[in-house]
């Protein structure tokens, strides 16, 4: 389980899906009784000494077949084994793969030299700058032929397509007109991750299958 600070006040807090009963169980015995209300994306636990829960649905919608309680509901969703597209873009590094549950089942990595920026200036600054342009492109190209290859021929298999690394390297990739079906699915939290490596995206499906939820403490 891990936390961070929320904007506008209180903590995110993302639970992972086997671990979502025990925690919203521990949440009533720590704050009191608690008053449920639900909608497709969002659990709202409200406990008696004012401390609330808001549970963003993964992958919505969530649905309530019979009589199920919003929180049982809730953790058989997060619980449930989908086939999910991961597609990790970094300046230089990329990664994409296709995930059953937490399981994953295709995987391609790569990277591309792109220095970084130089110090230098004059004429010398103006060549590096375009060696350092033509090894980005040549770079977001590879990342989007592993993902044209891994991810689109897939894409109507797949629940949806978790993105991660770097957002203007991700928007770069969506003008790849081959890429428009991997896109249309982009659903999950966006991933910050450091530089995809194998083990970073084998490590992504703990990030995209954890239930986010907002806490916010009672007032003292």
């Amino acid at each position: 389980m891990t936390a961070r600070p929320a904007a506008g006040g209180g903590r995110w807090v993302a639970v992972s899906p086997e671990r979502l009963s025990g925690w919203a169980r521990g949440f009533a015995e720590r704050h009191g009784a608690v008053e449920v209300a639900a909608t497709p994306e969002v659990v709202r636990l409200a406990a008696a000494d004012g401390a609330v829960a808001e549970c963003h649905v993964s992958f919505p919608p969530l649905s309530f077949p019979g009589d199920t309680s919003p929180v049982a509901a809730l953790v058989a969703h997060a619980c449930r084994s989908r086939r999910v597209g991961v597609l990790l873009v970094r300046l230089g590094g990329y990664a994409a793969g296709v995930f059953e549950g937490e399981r994953l089942v295709v995987s391609k990595v790569g990277s591309r030299l792109v220095h970084g920026r130089s110090a230098a200036g004059g004429w010398s600054q103006q060549r590096f700058a375009r060696r350092r342009e033509k090894q980005s492109s040549e770079a977001m190209r590879a990342a989007a032929d592993v993902a044209a290859r891994v991810l689109a021929p897939r894409a109507a298999e797949l629940e949806a397509v978790v993105l991660g690394g770097d957002r203007r390297a991700i928007d770069e990739l969506r003008e790849d007109r081959r890429l428009a079906p991997v896109f249309a699915l982009e659903g999950g939290p966006f991933l910050t991750v450091p530089d995809p490596r194998l083990a970073v995206l084998e490590g992504a499906s703990a990030q995209f299958r954890a239930v986010r939820i907002r806490v916010i403490d009672p007032e003292v």
